[in-house]
C-alpha cells in the first residue's frame, strides 16, 4: 500500500463525511474513559470495503479510498510482469472503456469522442495492452435484457405483487445501498440484468476467451469507468469464477486514474497517432465508437419505455417527453391513450431522490412501473471518478461532457451489428440458460450491523 493510500485509509478510519453531510462509514469507537476520569485512545480502526455504507460519499470521491487491488498500479504490475515472462506465461491484457469516461477525457483534452477513443486505444497498446473494447457494445445486451425482463414482469404482475415497479440495476452504488439498507424488501424489485461492465466481463472472460483459445484466468480484464463504485461491483463474489479462480473484471480504473496513468507515462493524448478500434466479434463494427439514446447513464428508461410501448400496446414512441418533478434529477415519463395511463416511468438520480422513491414504495404509494435509478446526482457523466476542472465551474464542465457524449452515433441495441450473432452462437438463444447465467445476476440482503453505540445501520 502506498503512503497516499495509507493516509486516505487513516482519514477514513476516523469517520469520513460524505457529500450529503452524513457519515459514509460505520463510525469508529470513541475514546474510552479511564478509572481516573481521563480518556485513552483505543486502537486505530481498520477500514475495509465491508464497512462501506454505500452512501456514494467516499468510495465515489476521488479524494478518498483507492482500493489496492483496483488501481492503475496493479495494471502496471501486470504489464511489467508480461515483459519479463516467457510468451506462454504472459496474460492477455484487455481494457474496456466506458462511453462516459471517453467523454470526460475528450473534454479534458479538447478532442472529439472518436479521436479520443482511437488515441486512447493507441496509448493502451503502447504500454502493452493487447485489446481495447468499448462497453457500449456490452450495454446492448444489458438494455435488451432489461427490456425483456420488464415486459415479462408487466405481463405477470397479476400473479406477483413484487413484479413492479422494476428498478434499474446498472448503478452499483444504488445496489449496495439497497442490499445494506433495505434488504429483502427492495431486492425483489431490482432488475436482474447485469450492468454493461459485468456483461463485458462475461463477454471477455467467456466468449472472447473461447475465441482466443484461452482459459479465463489467462486474461487480465481492466475496465475504465466514471465512478469508484464500479470497483465494488467488480469485487462481488457473484462475478468470480470459482473453477478458474478469476474475476470477470480484474481491475477497474476510474477516468481520473487513467489521466494519472497518462501523466506518469509522460504521454499527451492529443499527440498520439490514432489506432484502429478493436471489436469483440467479426460481425461488430469498430470503425467508430457508438452509444445509445436516452442520456448519459445508459438510456435504460427510454429503451425500456419504447420497447414496452411497442411490445405491450403496439404504440411507436418517436420522442420521449420528460416531466420534471421536485428537481431535474427526478422526472416522469408517461404513455397515455384516450386519457388512460398505460405506462408510468421515472428517473431518480442522487440519494435524496432515491430515499424518497423507496419511502413511497414502502408506503404503497409508488405509481411507477419502471424507475431508472442512479446514485450520482446528474447520473453517470457526473460520477465521482470523472475528471474535474479547477478553473471551470462544475456545471459548465458537466454540460460540455454531456454535449461530447451526445455527439457519438446512437444505435438501437436490437439492430447493432454482432448482437444477434452472439445471442445465437454464444448464448444459444435469448431466453436460454446460458443467457440467464451470463447476462443476469442476483442480490443479497446484508444484515445490518451494530456500531456499539446503540445505532443500527
Amino acid at each position: 500500500m502506498s503512503s497516499t493510500q495509507a493516509k486516505q485509509l487513516d482519514l477514513l478510519s476516523r469517520g469520513a463525511i460524505c457529500r450529503d453531510g452524513g457519515s459514509c462509514l460505520r463510525p469508529p469507537v470513541p475514546p474510552s474513559s479511564n478509572h481516573d476520569g481521563g480518556t485513552r485512545r483505543l486502537e486505530k480502526a481498520k477500514v475495509s470495503l465491508n464497512d462501506c455504507l454505500a452512501c456514494s460519499g467516499c468510495i465515489t470521491s476521488a479524494e478518498t479510498v483507492l482500493i489496492t487491488q483496483q488501481s492503475h498500479e496493479e495494471l502496471k504490475k501486470v504489464l511489467d510482469a508480461n515483459k519479463m515472462a516467457a510468451p506462454s506465461q504472459q496474460r492477455l491484457v484487455v481494457v474496456s472503456v466506458s462511453p462516459q469516461s471517453r467523454a470526460s477525457l475528450a473534454a479534458r483534452f479538447q478532442l472529439n469522442p472518436t479521436d479520443t477513443a482511437r488515441k486512447l486505444t493507441s496509448f493502451f497498446k503502447k504500454i502493452g495492452v493487447h485489446f481495447v473494447f468499448d462497453t457500449a457494445f456490452s450495454r446492448h445486451f444489458s438494455l435488451l435484457e432489461s427490456q425483456r425482463e420488464f415486459v415479462r414482469r408487466f405481463r405477470g404482475q397479476a400473479d406477483c405483487r413484487q413484479a413492479l415497479p422494476l428498478l434499474a440495476s446498472a448503478c452499483p452504488g444504488w445496489i449496495c445501498y439497497a442490499e445494506k439498507t433495505h434488504g429483502s424488501f427492495i431486492l425483489p424489485h431490482i432488475s436482474t440484468a447485469r450492468s454493461p461492465q459485468q456483461v463485458m466481463g462475461s463477454l471477455v472472460k467467456d466468449f472472447f476467451a473461447q475465441q482466443q483459445h484461452l482459459t479465463p484466468d489467462k486474461i487480465y480484464h481492466v475496465t475504465v469507468m466514471p465512478c469508484y463504485d464500479k470497483k465494488l461491483e467488480a469485487s462481488r463474489p457473484d462475478f468470480f469464477n470459482q473453477e478458474h479462480q478469476t474475476r470477470d473484471v480484474d481491475c477497474v480504473l476510474t477516468t481520473g486514474e487513467v489521466f494519472r496513468l497518462l501523466e506518469e507515462e509522460g504521454v499527451s493524448l492529443p499527440d498520439l497517432e490514432p489506432a484502429p478500434l478493436d471489436s469483440l466479434c467479426s460481425g461488430a463494427s469498430a470503425e467508430e465508437p457508438s452509444s445509445h439514446r436516452g442520456g448519459g447513464s445508459g438510456g435504460y428508461l427510454e429503451h425500456v419505455f419504447r420497447h414496452a410501448a411497442r411490445e405491450l400496446f403496439g404504440i411507436h414512441v418517436a420522442e420521449v417527453t420528460y416531466k420534471p418533478l421536485r428537481n431535474k434529477d427526478f422526472q416522469e415519463v408517461t404513455l397515455e391513450k384516450e386519457g388512460q395511463v398505460l405506462l408510468h416511468f421515472a428517473m431518480a438520480y442522487g440519494f435524496r431522490n432515491i430515499q424518497n422513491l423507496v419511502q413511497r414504495l414502502k408506503r404503497g404509494r409508488c405509481p411507477y412501473h419502471y424507475v431508472e435509478v442512479m446514485a450520482c446526482p446528474s447520473g453517470c457523466l457526473n460520477g465521482g471518478g470523472q475528471l474535474q476542472a479547477p478553473d471551470r465551474p462544475s456545471r459548465e464542465l458537466l454540460q460540455h461532457v454531456e454535449r461530447l457524449y451526445g455527439m457519438v452515433r446512437a444505435e438501437a441495441p436490437e439492430d447493432a451489428p454482432g448482437v444477434r450473432e452472439l445471442y445465437t452462437h454464444w448464448l444459444q438463444g435469448t431466453d436460454s440458460e446460458c443467457a440467464g447465467r451470463l447476462l443476469h445476476t442476483q442480490y443479497h440482503a446484508v444484515e445490518k450491523a451494530s456500531t456499539g453505540l446503540g445505532i443500527r445501520w
